[in-house]
């Protein structure tokens, strides 16, 4: 009998990552080469030098998560790839490397949405903590994917084994994360600035500046057509209900301003060389303090208050527009602390069951591409020998 062994590779932007799962429900591992150390002097992902890193890294890590699983590839039943939303030439690394593989080995190819990976990686924690619980883990939930890239809420529902998936809501520009990182490089912090942020503004006043956001209204001008903006590319938005779009270029924009009209800029640039020196975020008052000055600190909390303020109000919003009694929360800033702690209150107060992923598998993985692939399998949905990177792919209807 298969063991319903799939090997999952991911490189859609700035982490090479392999992993295996047994049935979509049990890691046997999970191995991610790390490209921060890389892009860490330019503040930001270098397309060109993230295909790079993923050529240097792509067959060490795939014999690595092997290696860790106890398991060779005539083992495997399939193999997973990331096919988009991502960098072209990180995806194209992943995708070539893994259709060699299947080809050589006769296995099948399957191709995932990154987007519907992450949803997977609450599921595959689900099921990995509460073993034949199925029945009810596999039910309809709103997921919000909160990332660097991406701020999507779905409506995802199980139907024959599968899953489908509605776009409820979308952010027409930035995302959180990028704001995130943006911000942080802005105020001279680290890279990825997520984790700065999120370890600093625990030391700030979250009130001390009222940062707000305004209610997104249709452009009548627009004929009911999607605005020009970069998300609107990924997928439609002119159908969505504007209560449940997010906008986060405003509030980057007000921090810009906010430092300018302050004089934070030059203290900014000061802290470069003491944030390289502290090497990781600080843990108490006073490291923070011989970081930031307060006004900073509270700064940063007061930008982390918002943000997470507003993917709540519309998460919860839409959850109740949907009557859903369920919302999975994953991708790589739901890995902040106090996201998780807000939500999981909030969640509580409506009685409403939330789930987050672990704290690895928030960021990007593989084995959430495996797991997601599972229900593929089981239905033979198999990718085209000419299968190739789609950076713009959009996930569900």
């Amino acid at each position: 009998m298969s063991r319903g062994l799939i090997l999952g590779i991911e490189s859609s932007c700035d982490e090479t990552a392999a992993a295996v799962v047994e049935r979509g429900a049990r890691t046997l591992s999970s191995v991610v080469a790390s490209q921060i150390a890389t892009h860490l002097r330019y503040g930001g992902v270098v397309p060109e030098l993230a295909s790079r890193e993923h050529l240097r890294a792509i067959v060490p890590v795939v014999r690595a998560a092997l290696a860790e699983a106890g398991v060779t590839l005539a083992d495997l039943d399939a193999i997973a790839v990331t096919s988009g939303p991502g960098l072209a030439g990180a995806l194209l690394v992943g995708i070539m490397y893994a259709k060699g593989l299947a080809f050589a080995q006769g296995l099948p190819l399957i191709a995932v949405n990154h987007l519907e990976g992450h949803i997977h990686a609450v599921l595959l924690q689900e099921r990995s903590s509460v073993e034949g619980q199925r029945a009810q883990i596999d039910e309809a939930a709103l997921a919000l994917v909160v990332s660097g890239g991406h701020t999507h809420l779905y409506l995802a529902e199980p139907t024959d084994g599968t899953w489908h998936y509605s776009l409820i809501g979308r952010t027409l520009d930035d995302a959180a994360g990028e704001a995130y990182d943006k911000v942080a490089k802005l105020l001279g912090l680290g890279y990825p600035g997520g984790p700065w942020i999120d370890a600093l503004s625990r030391f700030g006043d979250p009130h001390a500046v009222p940062f707000a956001f305004a209610q997104i209204k249709p452009k009548t001008h627009l004929g009911g057509k999607p605005p020009r903006t970069k998300a609107a590319r990924t997928a439609p938005i002119a159908a969505l209900d504007p209560h449940f779009l997010f906008s986060f270029s405003g509030i980057k924009t007000a921090v810009l301003r906010y430092v300018e009209l302050h004089g934070l800029r030059d203290e900014a640039a000061a802290r470069v060389p003491r944030m390289l020196a502290a090497g990781r975020p600080p843990q108490t008052k006073d490291d923070a303090l011989a970081l930031c000055p307060q006004p900073t600190l509270d700064l940063i909390a007061s930008f982390q208050h918002a943000v997470i303020g507003d993917l709540m109000k519309k998460t919860f919003a839409a959850a109740e527009s949907l009557d859903a009694g369920r919302i999975l929360v994953t991708g790589g800033v739901a890995a902040n602390s106090e996201l998780r702690e807000r939500f999981t209150a909030e969640a509580t107060r409506r009685e409403i069951r939330i789930a987050f992923p672990t704290l690895a598998l928030s960021t990007d993985n593989a084995a959430m591409i495996a797991a997601a692939a599972w229900p593929r399998l089981v239905a033979s949905e198999f990718a085209e020998p000419s299968l190739t990177a789609d950076p713009s792919l959009a996930l569900g209807s």
